[in-house]
């Protein structure tokens, strides 16, 4: 077992409202918390904590509050901030939604968590209200964030001015968010996260991540996953930072509200990354006001970090979580240049990790130099979830006896205390006894001028034989030929780990926090 090398942290007693917003002075009240990146129009915190508490005394009006659990479907923008921190201030429960979710999908979300009503934006009213329909919510309780004919408002609840309401619970036991992992490896599933939870993981998570109230911080990861939901709507909240919020990605808006709103800080996901390492557009625009990007949500080579560094002259962070750990169990603290970038950094205080054989489970140990051999990493601390909502098996699956949580990622651990994750371990590629990682080979091909994006996964060959196939989308200008990549990856790897197969595609597909969705590719992955 090891732990994290910085000191543990006190982590109060406190729900998410008060932790963030009770030590709130007349100086920060002042300070812009949300920009609306869309219109320029912006939020102080007193304003911001004002609406929070006047959304709070309206939902408790309508009998919203402990043991309620409310539905939030939008893409960024700051009515969103409100909206949920206004669930949370009521004591009632937020099921965050997937903005690009189905109807038939939410339905299937606020059916099993139970939700009793819907804060949906404008654009996305129709899903939400069909999702409502399937799934028994009464349609006077679907609220829209802006202005929806027939339905009440998120202005309409601020203007209520009513008082928010005085709850008691327990932080360490009440649920203050259901957000649903993703489904790319199974059925979804709602993870319970306590307010304890939230609090301890802005706790463990803010003083390594950095963020400080001098920053401006473009709010690009979707709010509805954990990872914006904690390193956005918590962690940066809670350091009186400033919020540039961003509806959807779009590279060129991307570079535009960086160079507008001179943002120093961004969290992204690799695919923004390789972005930024390889699109000509990036060129176009002055970002010399950044100072830090920070990836999370699926590894980041080594090699696209340090051309983005290179590039925009700027650091570069790497972090690495899951929605079952609120998430952030490790990162990259600022400054640390000692670190290598395809590490997601040291574990945060007051946790405790473990690296185990996934054949026979036991306890790979820290080495006293250089790299341990690779191991499933399990983890434990405050901020690991009290389980899955009504999936009692999937919860003992996933956390053992001893409180640990089994990732399912395969990881080492260096004798200075550095994590590097090499892949999923349901993601790995059997050949012929050999396990080849497919982050590995994604990284490798990554590195090829030629190749804009790529994903890798295992397929049977004719022989019945598991292999590395590569789906790839080219620069625009490539006439590289699927034998010529296979080659080239030839010349790099050992025998067992060479790509067998390649296929040309016109996109990568993945989920909104940026990891691959192999699910999708393996429709399409049958024997060429």
């Amino acid at each position: 077992m090891f732990s994290s090398p910085f000191p543990d942290v006190e982590i109060p007693d406190l729900s998410v409202f008060d932790y963030l917003f009770g030590s709130l002075d007349g100086a920060s009240a002042d300070r812009v918390a949300l920009t609306d990146g869309a219109t320029g129009e912006t939020t102080t915190y007193g304003e911001l904590v004002s609406q929070v508490e006047a959304v709070a005394g309206a939902l408790s009006a309508r009998g919203i509050g402990v043991g309620s659990v409310v539905a939030l479907h939008s893409p960024n923008r700051p009515a969103f901030a409100v909206a949920f921190h206004g669930i949370l201030r009521s004591g009632a429960t937020a099921t965050t939604v997937n903005a690009l979710s189905t109807a038939g999908e939410m339905a299937t979300q606020l059916a099993d968590s139970k939700a009793v009503a819907i804060i949906a934006a404008d654009a996305l009213f129709a899903v939400a209200a069909e999702a409502g329909a399937l799934a028994g919510v009464p349609a006077d309780s679907i609220l829209s964030l802006g202005e929806v004919e027939g339905h009440q408002s998120l202005a309409d609840l601020v203007g209520e001015a009513r008082t928010a309401p005085e709850v008691t619970f327990d932080p360490a036991t009440h649920l203050a968010v259901l957000p649903y992992s993703s489904g790319t490896t199974g059925k979804a599933k709602g993870v319970m996260l306590t307010h304890r939870n939230l609090v301890a993981n802005v706790a463990q998570s803010a003083p390594i991540v950095g963020v400080s109230a001098d920053d401006r911080v473009l709010a690009v990861l979707p709010f509805f996953h954990i990872y914006g939901m904690t390193v956005l709507l918590n962690i940066a909240l809670a350091q009186r930072t400033t919020l540039v919020t961003m509806g959807r990605f779009d590279l060129a808006e991307f570079l535009r509200l960086i160079q507008s709103e001179r943002v120093t800080y961004v969290f992204i996901a690799p695919p923004i990354a390789v972005a930024l390492a390889k699109h000509p557009l990036v060129a176009e625009y002055d970002l010399t006001s950044l100072r830090t990007v920070f990836s999370g949500a699926a590894p980041l080579d080594g090699v696209i970090g340090g051309a983005v560094s290179e590039r925009l002259n700027c650091e570069v962070l790497q972090g690495y979580g899951m929605t079952e750990m609120s998430p952030v169990s490790h990162a990259m603290p600022r400054g640390r240049t000692d670190i290598p970038l395809n590490s997601v950094g040291l574990t945060v205080p007051n946790m405790q990790c473990r690296i185990v054989d996934p054949l026979t489970g036991d306890d790979i140990d820290v080495p006293t130099e250089g790299v341990s051999e690779p191991g499933e990493l399990l983890c434990r601390g405050p901020n690991i979830m009290v389980g899955y909502l009504g999936n009692d098996e999937a919860t003992h699956a996933t956390l053992d006896a001893d409180g640990f949580l089994h990732t399912g990622d395969i990881a080492t651990v260096s004798a200075e205390g550095y994590v590097t994750v090499v892949d999923r371990l349901k993601e790995l590629i059997k050949y012929k006894g050999y396990q080849v990682a497919p982050a590995e080979l994604e990284a490798l091909l990554l590195g090829h001028p030629e190749i804009a994006d790529a994903a890798v996964i295992g397929v049977l060959d004719a022989d019945g034989e598991e292999v590395p196939k590569a789906f790839l989308k080219l620069q625009p200008e490539s006439t590289i030929t699927g034998d010529e990549v296979m080659a080239w990856v030839a010349e790099r790897v050992a025998p067992h780990k060479k790509v067998r197969q390649v296929e040309m595609i016109d996109l990568i597909p993945k989920s909104a926090s940026g990891k691959i969705l192999r699910k999708d590719l393996r429709t399409q992955g049958a024997p060429a």
